[in-house]
Protein backbone atom coordinates (compact mmCIF):
# COMPACT_ATOMS: atom_id res chain seq x y z
CA UNK A 1 0.00 0.00 0.00
CA UNK A 2 1.32 3.43 -0.50
CA UNK A 3 2.96 5.22 2.13
CA UNK A 4 1.41 8.54 0.68
CA UNK A 5 -1.98 9.36 2.21
CA UNK A 6 -4.57 9.86 -0.27
CA UNK A 7 -5.56 13.88 -1.30
CA UNK A 8 -9.03 13.34 0.11
CA UNK A 9 -7.80 12.60 3.64
CA UNK A 10 -5.87 15.87 4.07
CA UNK A 11 -8.91 18.18 2.70
CA UNK A 12 -11.57 19.50 4.68
CA UNK A 13 -14.97 17.88 4.29
CA UNK A 14 -15.95 21.86 2.38
CA UNK A 15 -12.86 21.24 -0.13
CA UNK A 16 -13.84 17.65 -0.96
CA UNK A 17 -17.65 19.65 -2.08
CA UNK A 18 -16.01 20.77 -5.09
CA UNK A 19 -14.57 17.38 -6.63
CA UNK A 20 -17.56 15.16 -5.32
CA UNK A 21 -19.26 13.54 -8.25
CA UNK A 22 -22.53 12.46 -6.33
CA UNK A 23 -24.89 15.56 -5.41
CA UNK A 24 -26.43 13.76 -2.13
CA UNK A 25 -22.26 13.37 -1.37
CA UNK A 26 -21.81 16.60 -1.88
CA UNK A 27 -24.89 17.82 0.36
CA UNK A 28 -23.89 15.56 3.07
CA UNK A 29 -20.39 16.87 2.93
CA UNK A 30 -21.64 20.45 3.94
CA UNK A 31 -24.47 19.33 6.28
CA UNK A 32 -21.10 17.53 7.63
CA UNK A 33 -19.68 21.29 8.34
CA UNK A 34 -22.85 23.09 8.85
CA UNK A 35 -23.72 20.51 12.06
CA UNK A 36 -19.54 19.91 12.96
CA UNK A 37 -21.26 16.03 12.79
CA UNK A 38 -19.41 13.12 11.46
CA UNK A 39 -21.91 11.19 13.28
CA UNK A 40 -24.00 7.91 11.96
CA UNK A 41 -26.61 6.37 14.27
CA UNK A 42 -27.76 3.10 14.05
CA UNK A 43 -31.11 3.01 14.99
CA UNK A 44 -31.41 -0.28 15.82
CA UNK A 45 -34.68 -0.76 17.86
CA UNK A 46 -37.73 -2.92 18.07
CA UNK A 47 -40.66 -0.53 17.56
CA UNK A 48 -41.48 1.99 15.27
CA UNK A 49 -42.32 4.59 18.08
CA UNK A 50 -39.20 4.11 19.40
CA UNK A 51 -37.38 4.79 15.98
CA UNK A 52 -39.30 8.03 15.76
CA UNK A 53 -38.85 8.75 19.27
CA UNK A 54 -34.72 8.21 19.17
CA UNK A 55 -34.49 9.83 15.90
CA UNK A 56 -36.20 13.22 16.95
CA UNK A 57 -33.91 13.13 20.22
CA UNK A 58 -30.63 12.30 18.54
CA UNK A 59 -30.85 14.12 15.40
CA UNK A 60 -29.37 17.58 16.75
CA UNK A 61 -26.03 15.69 16.91
CA UNK A 62 -25.84 13.35 13.56
CA UNK A 63 -26.01 14.09 10.07
CA UNK A 64 -26.92 10.27 8.64
CA UNK A 65 -30.10 7.89 10.68
CA UNK A 66 -29.24 4.02 9.73
CA UNK A 67 -32.00 2.25 9.82
CA UNK A 68 -33.13 -1.67 9.26
CA UNK A 69 -36.61 -1.39 8.60
CA UNK A 70 -37.44 -4.71 8.38
CA UNK A 71 -36.63 -5.17 11.85
CA UNK A 72 -39.06 -2.98 13.20
CA UNK A 73 -42.58 -3.93 14.48
CA UNK A 74 -45.31 -1.42 13.91
CA UNK A 75 -43.76 -0.16 10.92
CA UNK A 76 -46.39 1.78 9.11
CA UNK A 77 -46.24 1.20 5.00
CA UNK A 78 -48.44 4.10 3.85
CA UNK A 79 -46.78 6.08 1.73
CA UNK A 80 -47.96 9.36 2.43
CA UNK A 81 -48.74 9.19 6.39
CA UNK A 82 -46.29 6.32 7.27
CA UNK A 83 -43.12 5.66 9.36
CA UNK A 84 -40.82 6.66 6.37
CA UNK A 85 -42.39 9.68 5.83
CA UNK A 86 -42.35 10.57 9.29
CA UNK A 87 -38.64 9.98 9.18
CA UNK A 88 -38.50 11.80 6.36
CA UNK A 89 -40.37 14.53 8.21
CA UNK A 90 -37.70 14.51 10.92
CA UNK A 91 -34.72 14.53 8.81
CA UNK A 92 -35.61 17.37 7.32
CA UNK A 93 -36.40 19.31 11.05
CA UNK A 94 -33.19 18.19 12.44
CA UNK A 95 -30.89 17.98 9.11
CA UNK A 96 -30.11 14.61 8.91
CA UNK A 97 -29.89 11.79 5.49
CA UNK A 98 -31.67 8.94 6.03
CA UNK A 99 -29.71 5.48 5.40
CA UNK A 100 -31.49 1.81 5.06
CA UNK A 101 -29.11 -0.66 5.75
CA UNK A 102 -30.90 -2.94 3.25
CA UNK A 103 -28.15 -5.00 1.82
CA UNK A 104 -29.39 -6.01 -1.39
CA UNK A 105 -28.19 -8.63 -3.45
CA UNK A 106 -29.16 -10.16 -6.07
CA UNK A 107 -30.33 -10.15 -9.70
CA UNK A 108 -30.11 -7.05 -11.59
CA UNK A 109 -34.08 -7.07 -12.26
CA UNK A 110 -35.20 -8.52 -8.71
CA UNK A 111 -32.93 -6.09 -6.60
CA UNK A 112 -34.50 -3.01 -9.30
CA UNK A 113 -38.11 -4.24 -7.93
CA UNK A 114 -37.01 -4.66 -4.01
CA UNK A 115 -35.75 -1.11 -4.31
CA UNK A 116 -38.41 0.73 -5.85
CA UNK A 117 -41.56 -0.85 -5.06
CA UNK A 118 -42.44 -3.51 -2.34
CA UNK A 119 -44.34 -2.66 1.00
CA UNK A 120 -41.61 -0.68 1.72
CA UNK A 121 -40.57 0.89 -1.16
CA UNK A 122 -37.37 2.12 0.12
CA UNK A 123 -36.77 4.33 -2.39
CA UNK A 124 -39.82 6.86 -1.38
CA UNK A 125 -38.19 7.64 1.92
CA UNK A 126 -34.40 6.19 2.25
CA UNK A 127 -31.47 9.21 0.75
CA UNK A 128 -29.33 6.04 0.89
CA UNK A 129 -29.38 2.29 0.49
CA UNK A 130 -26.75 0.32 0.36
CA UNK A 131 -25.67 -3.78 -1.45
CA UNK A 132 -23.65 -6.40 -1.34
CA UNK A 133 -22.11 -7.39 -4.70
CA UNK A 134 -21.25 -10.57 -4.34
CA UNK A 135 -24.01 -11.11 -7.13
CA UNK A 136 -21.47 -9.17 -9.26
CA UNK A 137 -21.20 -5.99 -10.39
CA UNK A 138 -24.11 -5.80 -12.69
CA UNK A 139 -26.73 -5.60 -9.75
CA UNK A 140 -25.16 -2.28 -9.22
CA UNK A 141 -25.91 -1.03 -12.68
CA UNK A 142 -29.37 -2.13 -12.57
CA UNK A 143 -30.12 -0.57 -9.16
CA UNK A 144 -28.44 2.95 -10.71
CA UNK A 145 -31.00 2.73 -13.16
CA UNK A 146 -34.22 1.86 -11.54
CA UNK A 147 -33.28 5.55 -9.41
CA UNK A 148 -32.37 7.13 -12.02
CA UNK A 149 -36.49 6.35 -13.73
CA UNK A 150 -37.75 6.80 -10.48
CA UNK A 151 -36.00 10.11 -10.27
CA UNK A 152 -37.57 11.04 -13.86
CA UNK A 153 -40.82 10.26 -12.51
CA UNK A 154 -40.96 12.46 -9.89
CA UNK A 155 -39.71 15.84 -11.13
CA UNK A 156 -42.56 17.95 -10.33
CA UNK A 157 -45.34 18.40 -7.96
CA UNK A 158 -49.00 19.42 -9.87
CA UNK A 159 -50.60 22.58 -8.64
CA UNK A 160 -54.44 22.56 -9.61
CA UNK A 161 -56.34 25.77 -9.31
CA UNK A 162 -60.18 26.13 -9.94
CA UNK A 163 -61.74 28.87 -11.07
CA UNK A 164 -65.78 29.47 -11.74
CA UNK A 165 -67.43 32.42 -13.78
CA UNK A 166 -69.26 33.34 -16.75
CA UNK A 167 -66.50 33.88 -19.77
CA UNK A 168 -66.40 36.76 -22.02
CA UNK A 169 -64.63 36.42 -25.98
CA UNK A 170 -61.70 38.22 -24.56
CA UNK A 171 -60.65 34.96 -22.67
CA UNK A 172 -59.99 33.07 -25.47
CA UNK A 173 -57.05 33.47 -27.51
CA UNK A 174 -57.59 31.73 -30.25
CA UNK A 175 -59.30 33.85 -33.59
CA UNK A 176 -62.19 32.10 -33.64
CA UNK A 177 -63.09 33.32 -29.78
CA UNK A 178 -66.52 34.69 -30.88
CA UNK A 179 -67.23 31.35 -32.22
CA UNK A 180 -66.31 29.61 -29.47
CA UNK A 181 -68.41 32.20 -26.67
CA UNK A 182 -71.77 31.38 -28.95
CA UNK A 183 -71.15 27.66 -29.12
CA UNK A 184 -70.59 27.99 -25.00
CA UNK A 185 -74.13 29.72 -25.07
CA UNK A 186 -75.88 27.54 -26.69
CA UNK A 187 -75.44 25.21 -23.53
CA UNK A 188 -77.94 25.87 -21.01
CA UNK A 189 -77.85 23.58 -18.06
CA UNK A 190 -80.95 21.30 -17.21
CA UNK A 191 -82.08 20.93 -13.47
CA UNK A 192 -81.31 17.20 -13.73
CA UNK A 193 -77.72 18.42 -14.82
CA UNK A 194 -77.73 17.52 -18.54
CA UNK A 195 -77.70 20.31 -21.24
CA UNK A 196 -79.42 21.23 -24.35
CA UNK A 197 -79.36 23.43 -27.29
CA UNK A 198 -82.22 25.98 -26.79
CA UNK A 199 -84.99 26.31 -24.96
CA UNK A 200 -88.08 25.22 -25.79
CA UNK A 201 -89.47 28.50 -26.84
CA UNK A 202 -86.66 29.23 -29.46
CA UNK A 203 -84.65 31.63 -27.53
CA UNK A 204 -81.37 31.06 -27.48
CA UNK A 205 -79.58 29.77 -23.98
CA UNK A 206 -76.96 31.86 -22.06
CA UNK A 207 -74.04 30.21 -20.46
CA UNK A 208 -74.53 30.01 -16.95
CA UNK A 209 -70.84 29.39 -15.81
CA UNK A 210 -67.77 27.93 -16.97
CA UNK A 211 -65.30 25.73 -14.33
CA UNK A 212 -61.83 26.21 -15.21
CA UNK A 213 -59.11 23.90 -14.15
CA UNK A 214 -55.92 24.85 -14.53
CA UNK A 215 -52.49 22.74 -13.64
CA UNK A 216 -49.01 24.11 -12.99
CA UNK A 217 -46.07 22.19 -12.60
CA UNK A 218 -43.46 23.19 -9.76
CA UNK A 219 -40.14 22.00 -9.39
CA UNK A 220 -39.46 19.81 -6.08
CA UNK A 221 -36.22 18.92 -5.72
CA UNK A 222 -36.36 17.81 -2.14
CA UNK A 223 -37.99 14.63 -0.37
CA UNK A 224 -40.98 15.61 0.63
CA UNK A 225 -42.76 13.45 -1.25
CA UNK A 226 -45.64 12.83 0.88
CA UNK A 227 -48.14 16.20 0.62
CA UNK A 228 -49.72 14.89 3.47
CA UNK A 229 -47.30 15.40 5.76
CA UNK A 230 -48.53 16.61 9.42
CA UNK A 231 -49.04 21.06 9.89
CA UNK A 232 -45.14 21.52 11.10
CA UNK A 233 -43.51 18.60 9.49
CA UNK A 234 -42.23 21.07 6.46
CA UNK A 235 -39.63 22.94 9.39
CA UNK A 236 -36.50 22.84 7.69
CA UNK A 237 -32.87 22.61 9.63
CA UNK A 238 -31.32 25.90 9.46
CA UNK A 239 -28.38 26.83 7.51
CA UNK A 240 -28.68 24.40 4.33
CA UNK A 241 -31.30 23.71 1.94
CA UNK A 242 -33.05 20.49 1.59
CA UNK A 243 -31.45 17.33 0.14
CA UNK A 244 -31.46 16.91 -3.25
CA UNK A 245 -33.75 14.07 -4.71
CA UNK A 246 -31.40 12.20 -6.10
CA UNK A 247 -30.67 8.75 -4.48
CA UNK A 248 -27.15 6.68 -3.57
CA UNK A 249 -26.02 3.91 -2.96
CA UNK A 250 -22.72 2.56 -0.37
CA UNK A 251 -21.35 -0.60 -1.88
CA UNK A 252 -20.77 -2.57 1.24
CA UNK A 253 -16.86 -3.27 1.23
CA UNK A 254 -15.84 -5.17 4.43
CA UNK A 255 -17.65 -5.46 7.78
CA UNK A 256 -16.16 -5.50 11.42
CA UNK A 257 -17.93 -8.93 12.69
CA UNK A 258 -14.98 -11.37 13.20
CA UNK A 259 -14.48 -13.93 10.72
CA UNK A 260 -15.82 -12.06 7.96
CA UNK A 261 -15.21 -13.03 4.20
CA UNK A 262 -15.00 -10.40 2.84
CA UNK A 263 -11.94 -10.90 1.46
CA UNK A 264 -9.48 -8.70 -0.41
CA UNK A 265 -10.64 -10.11 -3.65
CA UNK A 266 -14.07 -9.03 -2.90
CA UNK A 267 -13.13 -5.43 -1.53
CA UNK A 268 -11.54 -5.23 -5.14
CA UNK A 269 -14.51 -5.83 -7.01
CA UNK A 270 -16.51 -3.11 -4.83
CA UNK A 271 -13.78 -0.71 -5.69
CA UNK A 272 -13.85 -1.20 -9.78
CA UNK A 273 -17.79 -1.67 -9.03
CA UNK A 274 -17.79 1.73 -7.47
CA UNK A 275 -15.23 3.51 -9.89
CA UNK A 276 -17.56 2.73 -12.22
CA UNK A 277 -20.98 3.95 -11.31
CA UNK A 278 -19.89 7.41 -9.74
CA UNK A 279 -23.19 9.06 -10.76
CA UNK A 280 -25.33 6.77 -8.17
CA UNK A 281 -22.40 5.02 -5.72
CA UNK A 282 -21.59 7.52 -2.98
CA UNK A 283 -18.79 5.11 -1.44
CA UNK A 284 -18.09 2.58 0.73
CA UNK A 285 -18.74 0.79 4.43
CA UNK A 286 -15.71 -0.39 5.47
CA UNK A 287 -13.23 -1.08 7.51
CA UNK A 288 -10.50 1.49 6.21
CA UNK A 289 -10.31 4.23 3.66
CA UNK A 290 -10.15 3.07 0.01
CA UNK A 291 -10.11 6.54 -1.75
CA UNK A 292 -7.16 5.58 -4.14
CA UNK A 293 -6.35 1.78 -3.39
CA UNK A 294 -4.85 -0.22 -5.91
CA UNK A 295 -5.31 -3.97 -7.02
CA UNK A 296 -2.07 -4.74 -5.46
CA UNK A 297 -3.12 -3.32 -2.21
CA UNK A 298 -6.21 -5.55 -1.83
CA UNK A 299 -5.38 -8.45 -3.80
CA UNK A 300 -1.97 -9.09 -5.40
CA UNK A 301 -2.62 -12.57 -6.16
CA UNK A 302 -6.07 -12.00 -8.09
CA UNK A 303 -5.43 -11.81 -11.64
CA UNK A 304 -8.56 -10.42 -13.02
CA UNK A 305 -7.08 -8.68 -15.79
CA UNK A 306 -8.08 -5.00 -14.79
CA UNK A 307 -5.87 -2.76 -12.92
CA UNK A 308 -6.81 0.99 -12.62
CA UNK A 309 -5.36 3.26 -13.99
CA UNK A 310 -3.13 5.39 -11.56
CA UNK A 311 -5.22 8.85 -12.02
CA UNK A 312 -8.57 6.79 -11.84
CA UNK A 313 -7.31 5.78 -8.53
CA UNK A 314 -6.06 9.37 -7.90
CA UNK A 315 -9.54 10.55 -9.11
CA UNK A 316 -11.45 9.22 -5.47
CA UNK A 317 -13.60 11.02 -3.71
CA UNK A 318 -16.35 8.46 -1.87
CA UNK A 319 -17.39 9.10 1.49
CA UNK A 320 -16.39 6.11 3.86
CA UNK A 321 -18.76 4.97 6.79
CA UNK A 322 -17.65 2.94 9.19
CA UNK A 323 -19.49 0.76 11.96
CA UNK A 324 -18.28 -0.93 15.21
CA UNK A 325 -17.70 2.55 16.84
CA UNK A 326 -18.37 2.74 20.43
CA UNK A 327 -16.63 4.76 23.51
CA UNK A 328 -15.54 3.26 26.93
CA UNK A 329 -17.64 5.16 29.92
CA UNK A 330 -15.35 7.63 31.23
CA UNK A 331 -12.07 6.13 33.11
CA UNK A 332 -13.02 3.04 31.65
CA UNK A 333 -11.19 0.90 28.83
CA UNK A 334 -12.83 0.73 25.11
CA UNK A 335 -14.72 -2.59 25.12
CA UNK A 336 -13.40 -5.01 22.77
CA UNK A 337 -16.55 -6.71 21.11
CA UNK A 338 -19.66 -7.53 22.07
CA UNK A 339 -19.21 -11.55 22.52
CA UNK A 340 -21.40 -12.16 19.36
CA UNK A 341 -18.69 -11.16 16.96
CA UNK A 342 -19.33 -7.79 16.85
CA UNK A 343 -15.50 -5.90 17.44
CA UNK A 344 -15.75 -2.23 18.58
CA UNK A 345 -13.70 0.86 17.75
CA UNK A 346 -12.83 4.13 19.09
CA UNK A 347 -13.89 7.42 16.88
CA UNK A 348 -10.09 8.20 17.10
CA UNK A 349 -9.21 4.70 15.63
CA UNK A 350 -11.53 4.74 12.73
CA UNK A 351 -11.59 8.58 11.69
CA UNK A 352 -8.18 9.67 12.72
CA UNK A 353 -5.99 6.57 11.96
CA UNK A 354 -7.77 4.53 10.15
CA UNK A 355 -9.26 7.45 7.63
CA UNK A 356 -13.47 6.86 7.42
CA UNK A 357 -15.79 9.56 6.89
CA UNK A 358 -18.61 8.91 9.55
CA UNK A 359 -18.65 6.69 12.23
CA UNK A 360 -21.55 4.65 13.13
CA UNK A 361 -23.13 4.22 16.31
CA UNK A 362 -25.48 2.15 17.50
CA UNK A 363 -25.92 0.47 21.11
CA UNK A 364 -23.15 3.11 22.15
CA UNK A 365 -25.93 5.44 21.90
CA UNK A 366 -28.83 3.47 21.81
CA UNK A 367 -28.90 1.35 25.44
CA UNK A 368 -27.20 4.96 27.17
CA UNK A 369 -29.28 6.33 30.25
CA UNK A 370 -29.35 9.89 28.56
CA UNK A 371 -29.11 8.92 24.64
CA UNK A 372 -29.07 12.50 23.07
CA UNK A 373 -25.98 13.65 25.74
CA UNK A 374 -24.26 10.30 24.89
CA UNK A 375 -24.99 11.24 21.04
CA UNK A 376 -23.45 14.35 21.66
CA UNK A 377 -20.16 13.08 23.72
CA UNK A 378 -19.74 10.96 20.14
CA UNK A 379 -20.27 13.86 17.67
CA UNK A 380 -17.38 15.87 19.50
CA UNK A 381 -15.14 12.88 19.40
CA UNK A 382 -15.67 12.02 16.09
CA UNK A 383 -15.29 15.49 15.13
CA UNK A 384 -11.97 15.74 16.77
CA UNK A 385 -10.88 12.91 15.49
CA UNK A 386 -11.42 14.62 11.97
CA UNK A 387 -9.96 17.72 12.72
CA UNK A 388 -6.77 15.60 14.41
CA UNK A 389 -6.32 13.73 10.70
CA UNK A 390 -6.27 16.72 8.89
CA UNK A 391 -3.80 18.08 11.19
CA UNK A 392 -1.89 15.28 11.44
CA UNK A 393 -1.69 15.09 8.05
CA UNK A 394 -0.99 18.51 6.91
Amino acid sequence: MSTTPHWSLKQSFAERVESSSHPLTSYLFRLMEVKQSNLCLSADVEHARELLALADQVGPSIVVLKTHYDLITGWDYQPHTGTGAKLAALARKHGFLIFEDRKFVDIGSTVQKQYTAGTACVIEWAHITNADIHAGEAMVSAMAQAAQKWRERVPYEVKTSVSVGTPGADQFADEEAEDRVEELRKIVPRENGTSREKDTDGRKGSIVSVTTVTQTYEPADSPRLAKTISEGDETVFPGIEEAPLERGLLILAQMSSKGCLMDGKYTWECVKAARKNKDFVMGYVAQQNLNGITKQDLAPAYDDHESAAEEEAQADNFIHMTPGCKLPPPGEEAPQGDGLGQQYNTPDNLVNIKGTDIAIVGRGIITASDPPAEAERYRRKAWKAYQDRRERLA
